[in-house]
């Protein structure tokens, strides 16, 4: 039978339930769909990193949508805790990134931002954290936070039902139906439509697939990414180095990412040879490590763009058709932020981010660097 929320979305990650759930908390009645359990792919499989920022003085959208996740983190999970009784794990742990050539003008824009940053000699570094071999100059960022995202996710799932909205799980969506310039339902798997007033395309590394039959191609693809989850002694704060990271969760567990594999396609697996090659960097970096065991290994896909930037805003040529997708390895640091533009958009209120940056339809852009790698 047809049901007809105000706003229908379809993926239910972390961007598509903190949308719902901010949509749902204006007046909005919203209904999520997703073709597996919610939150199971590359929201359940991040690192949960939380980066410091300043929305007030980014100077790009992307470090504008980073710094709103910044600012707000806090007060969500309290918020989120409250009405719920789960803790996400957030907390402010203090970070070291470990800057490469390429990268010599991040402090600029750090200091720009008004981001609080030290820049360490490596033996200061190593005074701080028990480090072994690591490339690259230490800068420590004291406002960098974490959160650990099953839990997050058990959060957002719970404040979801809470504020009413529909969660409809392993209900996936097949087709369109397709009206003058309008969306007039979706097609489920297993039989059975679904009208709304608005639709909004959340999907992951899964977006393009129904972006196509609305005439868009942007190249969203899934990038593999295996991360190992270690047990013993270790460092206290995140290290950044490059594409990895280790981040200790305070329990005695230290989660070591990750790979970056685009050419595994939709296979989400691990290998033998990957998750040595994490462990071994982890030992590298931290040689206390050495004396860790693995507790278990995984594998998220995480929705790529050419340019590295999500798509957010309106789906052109289509009224009622809205995205937000191709977060890559920023999707729990950019939901707040994506969230608030999403419901700040569907509600008529200027938005508090310039999405043309992330348009469906922009030329890419791959010369633009964030504040933060991941």
């Amino acid at each position: 039978m047809a049901k007809h929320p105000d706003v229908a979305i379809i993926g239910g990650g972390i961007i598509g339930l903190t949308s719902a759930y901010f949509l749902a908390k204006e007046g909005l009645s919203v209904a999520v769909y997703d073709q597996s359990d919610f939150g199971k792919e590359a929201s359940w499989a991040g690192a949960g990193i939380i980066p410091p920022g300043n929305p007030d003085r980014a100077a790009t959208p992307a470090d504008k949508l980073r710094g709103i996740g910044s600012v707000r983190f806090p007060t969500f999970s309290a918020e989120l805790r409250e009405l719920t009784g789960i803790d996400n794990g957030y907390r402010l742990c203090g970070g070291i990134d470990f800057l490469e050539p390429e990268d010599r003008d991040v402090p600029t824009v750090w200091h720009a931002e008004g981001i609080a940053f030290e820049r360490l000699s490596l033996a200061g570094a190593k005074r701080l954290e028990p480090l072994g071999e690591v490339e690259g100059e230490p800068y420590l960022l004291p406002a960098c936070a974490q959160v650990r995202n099953p839990r997050h996710l058990r959060a957002l799932i719970a404040a979801c039902e809470r504020v009413g909205v529909r969660l409809n799980a392993n209900t996936g969506a097949e087709a369109w139906e397709l009206g003058a310039n309008c969306i007039t339902s979706v097609q489920l798997a297993g039989g059975g439509r679904v009208t709304a007033g608005r639709f909004l395309l959340a999907a992951g590394a899964w977006s393009e697939l129904l972006l196509r039959p609305l005439g868009h191609r942007p190249h969203v693809r899934p990038v593999l990414g295996q991360i190992a989850l270690l047990k013993g002694p270790s460092c206290s704060r995140v290290l950044m180095l490059g594409k990895r990271y280790l981040v200790p969760r305070g329990d005695g567990l230290t989660l070591i990412g990750s790979t970056e594999e685009p050419e595994a396609g939709f296979e989400k697996r691990t290998t033998a040879a990957g998750v040595e090659e994490l462990v071994a960097f982890a030992r590298r970096t931290v040689p206390p490590l050495a004396e860790a065991t693995l507790e278990m290994s995984w594998a998220g896909l995480r929705p790529g763009s050419p340019d590295g930037l999500p798509f957010i805003g309106n789906v052109p040529g289509w009224d009622n058709a809205f995205v937000a997708c191709g977060h890559f390895r920023a999707g729990v640091q950019l939901s707040i932020g994506t969230a608030q533009a999403i419901t700040e958009l569907l509600t008529g209120k200027p938005t508090s981010v310039d999405l043309a940056a992330f348009a469906l339809d922009r030329t890419p852009d791959t010369s633009k660097k964030s504040a933060f790698r991941s």
